[in-house]
């Protein structure tokens, strides 16, 4: 039995604002079935009484101290930007109306 629909995909695909054509959403529910099928597999193993950061193998974790350092003139920052205002950035307007796709 799929643990996920293709009426699931569909919503998940509107939500994201992606256009699937029905083959890529037969596809996509087969493979993320897959990956839930996986999942539920690792669930059944036992974790008991080990850390949720184990390795398999000693990891370090190399630090740098954290030292104030002068920052970026912000002219300089902003010198080849494309677009700016001022000492800020301006890109143009990706957001678009609340329709669905």
């Amino acid at each position: 039995m799929s643990r996920v629909t293709r009426e699931e995909i569909e919503h998940i695909a509107a939500l994201a604002r992606l256009a699937l054509a029905p083959e890529e959403i037969d596809r996509v529910t087969e493979d993320l079935d897959q990956v839930l099928e996986y999942v539920a597999t690792l669930d059944g193993l036992d974790t008991e009484g080990i850390a949720p950061t184990a390795h398999a193998i000693p990891l370090a974790t190399p630090l740098r101290d954290d030292v104030a350092a002068t920052p970026l003139d912000p002219e300089a920052a902003v010198a080849n930007a494309p677009g700016r205002a001022g000492t800020a950035f301006t890109v143009p307007k990706v957001i678009a109306g609340e329709e669905e796709g």
